[in-house]
């Protein structure tokens, strides 16, 4: 080798030197910023954990897209997607219940599921419903829920279960959540509470995660009983209301498969098979992150982690459900303090627990556009008896009132999360901002196949995080003009004049965009625009592709330096030693 290569080749090895010896330099000076920014992107807080999670986002760009059709149009995904649990029926004081709808109106929720059990409302036998220890009517306290709600502007999501006694000839014998001998009378008491809070609630949910003990009672579960008991409820509901909104009870979290806990992939399938799919509106699911964070992106059957429920979407998809959507029923993680020895769903910190509700909410706005209202888990209990339960921990407030920081956390989430992710957004989405005198029209009798219209001088702005945006619009188009602009730019012509009037027509507004947050503002210029909807795109490599590939490339080139310096401080000692013996 002559003296040149010689010197291109020592200063190369310098050069690398110097450049992974920075690296490994500012790995050390910043590595809990580092670590961090490495939580968030794969969901594992211990560093031994997170690189494998990154190859693993990484390399999931080469495999095939799962099917989770997350383009369909679909309705009851246009509402603010932030709900919460919680427990009024359990509070004496009205006082108590006006201050926590203020505080969750105050956060930004617009939903409460809100327990209505069987067992409180019809305590005694059929159709008796009065509480004959305090005389009174068992509907009272229901009344005041129902009312102060809409006087707080909040929506209900109703969970109808806990069966009485009665309904069961042993009694309390099989457990109390086990279901009545009798279905009908399941039936007839959907009937009565959807009959009196006809146009007051619009939501139900028909039992709870019938796929795990004791839900089911103290016996095996069976999805074809659990699909029998969905469509007396269901059918039961639209008689009384038939623009009641249906929501199957929500299955449970688990990888076992039986007999008295069937993971919830399995039961799914079950209740397809046993013919569910005419019998529910919106299918529901518990989506907790247990022991990951939402950025775990890891989604098979033997995880049960915050990607679960893109497994559930595609057992919608293949049973042909793919214009259904999905509501969560439960989300949260457990911040169960260090002196508990078993952590059963998990621990986080307090600060961690808010810091993952909040990315949980804007990774399913981003990325799954069939998930509808995800329902926090839970707002508070009314006492204060139960620290010693794990699943006190999940709370956003103490019994009195003390809030913890995941409560700050969505509240300040939720004051800027009004933008559209991936998917197609009906016409109705709660993200657009419509100014003028924008109608509503309908195809037909459903409002989910409506538009809106649009004359000159209309106009619609909206916020939306992807890389290409297009605007549906209704078939049967006669032809106009508008102008749309992105980010501030200039304003652009597009013609609306349909060449196949008899079917949906897309413009497209913005392609080949950075991956990123934009604002598009539309108005209408000649004729009329009847907006079907928004398209947002995202392309298979997106985002969170992208910083896998940068975070695991900056983790190895960390390794590298540190790896090189490691050597040559030793062949360093070497020779000193060396020069030493001599």
């Amino acid at each position: 080798m002559n003296s040149t290569r010689r010197r291109w080749l020592i200063g190369l090895v310098v050069l690398n030197l110097v450049i992974c010896g920075g690296i490994a330099l500012v790995f050390s000076f910043r590595r809990e910023a580092i670590r961090q920014t490495l939580a968030d992107a794969t969901g594992e807080e211990d560093s031994s954990h997170q690189l494998r999670a990154l190859g693993f986002l990484a390399l999931s760009w080469f495999q095939t897209p799962r099917d989770t059709a997350d383009y369909a149009p679909m309705p009851y995904t246009d509402v603010p997607p932030f709900g919460v649990n919680t427990f009024f029926e359990q509070e004496v004081e009205e006082a108590k219940i006006r201050a926590s709808m203020q505080l969750i109106r105050d956060a930004g929720f617009k939903f409460i599921r809100q327990e209505f059990p069987w067992e409180d409302i019809e305590p005694t036998r059929q159709g008796e419903f009065w509480d004959n220890k305090f005389n009174h009517s068992t509907w009272d306290k229901y009344d005041r829920i129902v009312k102060l709600a809409r006087e707080y502007d909040l929506e209900i999501i109703a969970r109808l279960d806990h069966p009485p006694n009665w309904t069961r000839h042993d009694g309390a014998a099989r457990g109390n959540f086990a279901p009545p001998d009798d279905y009908a009378a399941y039936g007839a008491f959907v009937r009565a509470v959807v009959s009196r809070y006809k146009d007051q609630i619009k939501f139900y949910q028909l039992w709870n995660e019938p796929n795990i003990y004791p839900e089911w009672g103290e016996q095996d579960v069976n999805a074809a009983d659990y699909v029998r008991l969905l469509k007396i409820g269901y059918t039961s509901a639209k008689e009384a209301d038939p623009n009641a909104v249906i929501i199957s009870a929500g299955l449970a979290q688990t990888l076992e498969t039986g007999p008295r806990n069937v993971s919830d992939l399995i039961f799914l399938q079950q209740m397809y098979d046993a013919g569910a799919k005419d019998y529910f509106d919106i299918l529901a699911v518990m989506n907790y992150g247990l022991f990951t964070g939402p950025g775990d992106h890891r989604a098979d059957a033997t995880r049960a982690n915050f990607s679960r429920p893109i497994l559930v979407r595609e057992i919608m998809v293949k049973n042909g459900d793919a214009n259904k959507p999905m509501w969560a029923m439960e989300i949260g993680w457990n911040a169960l303090p260090s002196s508990f020895e078993n952590a059963p769903y998990g621990r986080v910190t307090e600060q961690q627990q808010g810091r993952y509700a909040a990315q949980a909410y804007a990774r399913a706005q981003n990325e799954w556009p069939w998930m509808g209202v995800m329902n926090y888990w839970f707002f508070k209990r009314a006492y204060d008896n139960e620290r010693a339960q794990p699943f006190f921990y999940f709370r956003l407030f103490d019994p009195d009132f003390k809030p913890l920081p995941v409560y700050d956390a969505l509240k300040t989430y939720i004051a800027q999360a009004r933008w559209l992710g991936k998917g197609f957004h009906q016409e109705t989405s709660w993200a657009l901002d419509y100014q003028g005198a924008w109608t509503p029209s309908q195809f037909g009798a459903l409002t989910t196949e409506g538009y809106r219209t649009g004359k000159v001088g209309d106009t619609l702005s909206f916020d939306f995080r992807g890389d290409a945006v297009e605007l549906a619009l209704a078939p049967k188009v006669y032809g106009g003009f508008v102008e749309a602009r992105l980010d501030n730019g200039a304003w652009r012509e597009f013609d609306l004049r349909a060449t196949d009037p008899s079917v949906q027509q897309r413009v497209t507004l913005a392609e080949n965009l950075w991956d990123t947050a934009h604002r598009a503002e539309i108005r209408v210029k000649q004729g009329e625009l009847r907006l079907d909807g928004v398209v947002v795109k995202q392309s298979a490599i997106g985002g969170r592709h992208i910083a896998a590939f940068a975070a695991l490339g900056m983790a190895l080139l960390a390794l590298l330096g540190i790896g090189a310096l490691w050597f040559w401080s030793r062949r360093r000692a070497m020779r000193f030693a060396g020069v030493a013996a001599q």
